[in-house]
């Protein structure tokens, strides 16, 4: 397909996709004949509790499971159908993942961590890879932890790393499966604070998470059910996480003491 025929309304457009998994002689739906839009710059959230399919649907979105009926447009092109090595080039440029276990390597400091996705990048799309990872560090705040090694840092400052580690490759797409469930309430909303910032400058975002309180920091909320959407609402008075953060003393992402 040219580019100047992909369709930029909608970063993420899913159209009656199912997952089924076998058990025994059973078939298990985990996703029902979703069709979902997301539009470029979207700040979303995914709901639902455990069991319900969110995380089937991340999985999805990701290109991390491809065994699926039905049809997957990112960026205006189909990807349903596109093995693992042309999925696994889609991930690598078009999309970031924030994880709730950080999946940090260990012994390894934060400026390696980040360096690392630059390493798979066989398209020479990404120059200078250490400055890259320098200011993706800085741009969450950790310019003065590039050396400090994983178990040097923080939960929140972890969380930070995995962020930057998600950005480096300056993807048009930031996946984060229940990224705040490690943290604290207050490294929590610099998270959304974070997020919210991202979104302002463009980023497309889909959050999975089953709390409400983190939900309303996104601009609309898609609740799943048993394998099926079965609500997708804008967010009346959206809270702007900054605003939170300057009620309880500072509108800044402060940097955390050392360890």
């Amino acid at each position: 397909m040219d580019e100047n025929d992909i369709d930029t309304t909608a970063r993420i457009r899913l159209t009656h996709v199912s997952r089924t998994y076998r058990m025994g002689d059973s078939r298990v739906f985990a996703l029902r004949d979703v069709s979902l839009d997301v539009k470029d710059g979207e700040f979303l959230a995914i709901m639902g509790r455990s069991g319900s399919g969110k995380s089937t649907l991340m999985n999805v979105l990701g290109c991390l499971d491809y065994d699926y009926d039905g049809e997957y447009q990112l960026d205006g092109i189909r990807v349903d159908g596109m093995g693992p090595d042309l999925l696994a080039g889609i991930r690598n440029r078009k999309i970031g993942f924030v994880f709730q276990g950080f999946n940090l390597l260990a012994r390894t400091t934060a400026l390696e961590n980040v360096e690392l996705p630059l390493m798979y990048d066989r398209s020479g799309r990404q120059s200078r890879p250490r400055e890259r990872a320098m200011e993706a560090l800085a741009r969450v705040g950790l310019g003065d932890r590039l050396h400090h090694e994983s178990t040097q840092l923080s939960g929140g400052q972890q969380q930070r790393v995995a962020i930057a580690r998600a950005l480096v490759n300056d993807p048009s797409i930031l996946l984060a499966d229940e990224p705040t469930g490690n943290l604290d309430t207050r490294t929590s909303l610099e998270v959304m604070s974070l997020f919210q910032e991202l979104g302002e400058g463009g980023m497309t975002i889909v959050l999975v998470t089953h709390e409400p309180d983190l939900a309303r920091f996104a601009e609309r909320v898609v609740t799943v059910r048993n394998g099926l959407i079965v609500s997708s609402l804008g967010v009346e008075d959206r809270v702007k996480a900054s605003e939170v953060l300057a009620c309880e003393g500072s509108s800044t992402l402060p940097d955390e003491a050392s360890p």
